[in-house]
């Protein structure tokens, strides 16, 4: 299919800031033809039935959203993120963590996609393995899982760039590629991908060493040996050159945290916004994604910024604005690959408010 508009809930603003519908109508407004369910939005909205977020609650949930989504028509393209399954070594808690995929198998046929998507760990390594074996092996049973529900479901791997194993997107298509099924594939994350190889939010420079050589090898790998078939779906977002290391004494560091799961928390961008100080190679990773690879298909704007949780009224149609410019670059950079305009809505003044000057990021 064309490649067409997409967000991530979240990216709308936290589920305890804001509320699912608000989101919606901002998402509905700003063109927005598909949504990624962040699960936080679905537990949310379940914990505020009688008797909170049960898993029975949660598929009334979900029927909720699917309604209202239905009602805008707007596709919901995944749930997501099913985390930290992959490599457990405690392998009791990895049949429980089997036991809670098959309820979302139940949440995602509710929400009518097809697509759960499945990052790669961060627990610490004495929580996880490295052995590809293992890893394969969990992946194997839950796509064999996912492909024998009724309806049949896809997974779609994502590798973090504070990933305790699996950190970059090379990792992940070999993990994809050793499944090798024809519902397990990969997601590629533009922010993930460069956050890795060419950006250390820890450093002085903001940059890897040899960060361009880095990304320029990379990308002729991805070109060379990626199925375009197995690329899910794409995630496009830049994020923000920090002004000083993001070491300790900086207001975004957490102690034992990755310094680049606190800059991704805290610092993502939409494409293109260099008034805010993106600074990622994003069009580059396009360049091969679309023109090399040939992708087509659903490019979502996802997005984690500190923004999200401001509980102002306004902070959702800012960031659905900013997201909706963002694919509006995204369609004058690529000519002839990311086409047709969206359908914008009149928005009213208080979503408008999204100047440099107005709202601080």
């Amino acid at each position: 299919m064309p490649c067409q508009l997409a967000i991530a809930t979240m990216s709308l603003g936290r589920a305890s800031c804001h509320s699912f519908t608000h989101k919606l109508d901002q998402a509905k407004r700003n063109g927005y033809t598909g949504l990624e369910i962040f699960y936080e939005d679905l537990e949310t909205m379940a914990s505020l039935m009688p008797g909170g977020a049960t898993p029975s609650n949660q598929q009334k949930a979900a029927a909720e959203i699917t309604r209202l989504c239905s009602a805008r028509n707007i596709e919901i393209i995944c749930l997501q993120p099913f985390m930290h399954y992959e490599g457990l070594v405690d392998r009791t808690l990895h049949a429980q963590r089997l036991d809670d995929l098959k309820h979302w198998f139940t949440l995602a046929t509710i929400l009518n996609t097809d697509l759960i998507a499945m990052p790669s760990t961060f627990l610490p390594p004495t929580e996880t393995t490295a052995d590809i074996p293992t890893i394969v092996s969990d992946f194997t049973e839950a796509a064999l899982l996912a492909a024998s529900h009724d309806p049949p479901l896809r997974l779609c791997y994502e590798s973090l760039a504070w990933a305790t194993h699996t950190d970059t997107w090379e990792k992940s298509w070999d993990i994809v590629r050793r499944v090798n099924l024809p519902n397990f594939g990969i997601c590629l994350d533009t922010f993930n991908i460069a956050g890795r190889i060419y950006a250390d939010p820890a450093s002085a420079s903001g940059r890897t060493l040899n960060a361009d050589v880095a990304v320029e090898e990379s990308l002729e790998r991805m070109v060379g040996t990626v199925d375009v078939k197995k690329v899910f779906f794409i995630q496009v977002v830049d994020a923000e050159r920090l002004s000083a290391p993001l070491v300790e004494g900086h207001e975004f560091f957490v102690p034992g945290q990755p310094a680049r799961m606190s800059w991704s928390r805290n610092c993502r961008l939409f494409y293109g916004e260099e008034e805010y100080g993106a600074y990622l190679p994003v069009r580059q990773i396009l360049d091969a994604i679309f023109n090399g690879l040939g992708y087509e298909g659903w490019v979502s704007m996802e997005l984690f910024n500190r923004l999200m949780g401001d509980e102002r009224e306004e902070v959702p149609g800012i960031l659905a604005r900013r997201g909706r410019i963002g694919w509006e670059r995204l369609v004058k950079d690529f000519p002839g690959v990311v086409v047709g305009e969206v359908e914008v809505e009149k928005v009213p003044a208080i979503v408008r408010q999204d100047s440099v000057q107005s709202i601080v990021m």
